[in-house]
C-alpha cells in the first residue's frame, strides 16, 4: 500500500499530536500547586515493578532453548545486568552495559 504526500502528512502529523498530548497531558492535570490524587501516587509506587517483569518477558519471548544458540547470550547479558546492578546500584549503567554485552555476544560470539 502507497501512501500520498497527503496521507503520509497526516498520518504524521496525527502521531506527533498523540505523542505530544501523552507528554503534556499529565502536567496538565497534575499540575505543582495541586496535590496528586491518593490513587495516582499508589500507582507510582506499586507499577514500576510490574513494567519492568512486563519488559523482561517481551524481551525474553522469542527465545529458544532448542534452537542454536539456546538462549545463552540472553543469560550471560542477565546476569550481567544483576550483578552490575548488585555492585553499583545504578540502572542505567546496568541496563547499558547488558544492552552491550548481549550485542557483542550476538554479532561477534554467536
Amino acid at each position: 500500500m502507497t501512501l500520498s504526500s497527503f496521507e503520509t502528512f497526516l498520518t504524521i502529523a496525527v502521531i506527533a499530536l498523540g505523542t505530544l498530548l501523552t507528554r503534556v497531558l499529565p502536567f496538565v492535570l497534575f499540575s505543582d500547586n495541586k496535590k496528586s490524587p491518593a490513587y495516582i501516587n499508589y500507582l507510582g509506587k506499586v507499577l514500576p515493578y510490574p513494567v519492568m517483569g512486563l519488559l523482561v518477558v517481551y524481551c525474553l519471548k522469542n527465545v529458544s532453548l532448542v534452537q542454536s544458540p539456546h538462549g545463552i547470550p540472553e543469560a550471560i547479558a542477565i546476569i550481567c545486568v544483576v550483578l552490575l546492578h548488585l555492585w553499583k546500584n545504578n540502572t542505567l549503567l546496568s541496563i547499558g552495559i547488558g544492552t552491550a554485552v548481549y550485542m557483542v555476544l550476538v554479532q561477534g560470539v554467536f
